[in-house]
Formats: structure tokens, C-alpha cells, sequence
């Protein structure tokens, strides 16, 4: 079974986002072993500079790092990654099992997104939208999605 780690810089906050975490991972059991790993967001000054936004998401990337399993295939979700459909992320992870690896990790950077030290450990930069959203939706978005391609993988008819 496919063991899948989502790594959240921040926290979740506001109980509706948490129901709507539950209730994919309820979902997703069916489908693979889930586990997620809420890190801290560095904190920021209102306007912070160029330097003090570096220096926090090398901090981030610090914590990010020490989460990542041994031999995980890592998913950056950023901005610039490359779009994929629901189908096309389905055959991307069903690819990864069939080459043996049965081990995720997605990761989703908080306010400033993620360092580029992460970045390029990814093997796989990943983008959901150009637009940007707060990391809540982001969250429950990419749950979805790997819901969404697990349930394609084993043939079902939730994507249609």
C-alpha cells in the first residue's frame, strides 16, 4: 500500500478546514496510508525584507528536511511547479509504484511559499493553480486531488 506524508508549514486553524482534512482522510484510507505533519511558520514582521523572508524559509526548510521519510518520491507544491490533471497525477503515482517506491511525500510551504533548497530535492515540483491560495485551501485542494487520483488508479468513478 502506498504510504503518503503531507508536510504543512503552518497551522490549520479555523474548524472547517479541519473537518474538510478528516473527511479526506477518511477517504483516503481506502487507498493508501496517510500521515500529516503540521510544522511551525517562521515568524515575519508586517513587511519583512527580502533577507528576513530568506532567512525564514531556510528555517522552514531546516524542519521540512528533518520530515522527509528515507527513499520518498517528494512533491513541492509551488506556483511554478508544473500544472498536471487529476489523470496525469494518477499515472504519475501509479508510475512511482510500479518502479517500487511506495513512499510520498508531498510538501506545502506556508505565507512564503518554500525555499528553493526544497524545492530542488522535489522530484517533482507540482502546481496546482497560477493563482495563489492560503495554504488552508491548499491543503484540503492537494487531499483531494490525491484522493481524486487514487480512486482513478483503482478504476472508480468518483473523478467523473
Amino acid at each position: 500500500m502506498l504510504s503518503v506524508r503531507l508536510i504543512c508549514v503552518g497551522k490549520l486553524g479555523e474548524k472547517f478546514w479541519a473537518d474538510a482534512v478528516k473527511e479526506y482522510e477518511k477517504r483516503l484510507g481506502a487507498y493508501c496510508r496517510l500521515e500529516i505533519v503540521e510544522l511551525p511558520e517562521a515568524r515575519l514582521p508586517q513587511v519583512p525584507s527580502a533577507g528576513e523572508v530568506r532567512q525564514a524559509l531556510e528555517k522552514e526548510a531546516g524542519l521540512i528536511e528533518e520530515k522527509l521519510p528515507q527513499g520518498a518520491a517528494v512533491v513541492a507544491l509551488c506556483v511554478e511547479g508544473r500544472p498536471m490533471s487529476s489523470e496525469q497525477l494518477a499515472d504519475y503515482l501509479g508510475r512511482l509504484t510500479v518502479s517500487g517506491t511506495s513512499r510520498v511525500c508531498l510538501v506545502i510551504g506556508g505565507s512564503c511559499g518554500l525555499s528553493e533548497r526544497v524545492k530542488q530535492r522535489a522530484a517533482l515540483r507540482l502546481s496546482m493553480s497560477p493563482m495563489t491560495f492560503p495554504h488552508h485551501l491548499a491543503r484540503v485542494m492537494v487531499l483531494e486531488q490525491v484522493y481524486r487520483a487514487l480512486n482513478i488508479a483503482a478504476g472508480g468513478k468518483y473523478h467523473k
